[in-house]
């Protein structure tokens, strides 16, 4: 049984992942920021097919915050298997309009929440010398997006990030990956235009957006793998 922790998992793909995570058998704690009655909703589905569960609430753009939830976790199982960074957001604005108080908040969220949660789950893993880290990323991390400057600054960060880390951690049996998950309609991506969310589409050879159920899935089977660390994985037709 592992003791897995999976941020933003209150809504959308971390929603989904909890599920598919907890209907397998693994303890789960279910990160919120501020959907906690859909957060308990998870968990009481979870619960109700036999597996444990934790609903953890912390602002992952808070050091302390994030170190607290680890805590919590560990109290609870005596240790973290698999951490995923799932929570992000996205504030689209073209650069020369942009607040630096938006690209601060999406820079902090998406880079500097996930960089405190790898923090924390090393610190776990290497002294339990194994562990698996996995950082959900996106496609604009490497070829950019008009209009997402920040959001594209954020997810480039973590990919780099994700690479750095596997170098460090691999001596410790620690794994660290990246996917990114294509076009999903979250609460987040169904805010951008209606033209954005087409064009995305038609870039895909195969004229589909991705999968809530394969993506979840594909992450799942990622996790028990025991051999892969530092890679990147597309999960959509988009070819680039």
């Amino acid at each position: 049984m592992r003791a897995v922790i999976i941020t933003g998992a209150s809504g959308g793909l971390g929603r989904k992942l909890a599920m598919v995570f907890g209907y397998h058998g693994d303890p789960i704690a279910i990160h919120y920021h501020s959907g906690q009655q859909e957060a308990e909703e998870i968990a009481k589905r979870i619960r109700a097919k036999g597996s444990k569960t934790l609903v953890v609430q912390a602002n992952i753009q808070d050091r302390q915050a994030v170190q607290e939830m680890a805590t919590v976790v560990v109290k609870e199982w005596g240790k973290i298997d698999l951490w995923i960074n799932n929570a992000g957001i996205t504030l689209d604005r073209l650069i020369e309009t942009m607040p630096e108080q938006e690209w601060e908040q999406v820079i902090t969220t998406n880079l500097h929440g996930a960089f405190y949660g790898i923090q924390e789950a090393a610190r776990v893993m290497i002294r339990q010398k194994q562990g698996h880290i996995i950082n959900v990323a996106s496609l604009v991390g490497l070829r950019g997006g008009i209009g997402q400057a920040a959001y594209s600054a954020s997810k480039a960060g973590l990919i780099g990030l994700t690479k750095a880390v596997a170098r460090e951690l691999g001596r410790f049996n620690i794994q660290v990956n990246a996917v990114l998950p294509g076009y999903l309609p979250t609460p987040m991506t169904q805010k951008l235009p209606p033209k954005r969310i087409s064009k995305i589409i038609e870039e895909n050879v195969l004229g589909r957006g991705s999968d809530f159920d394969e993506v979840s899935r594909f992450i799942l089977h990622l996790s028990m793998m025991k051999n892969v660390s530092g890679q990147v994985f597309n999960l959509d037709s988009r070819i680039f």
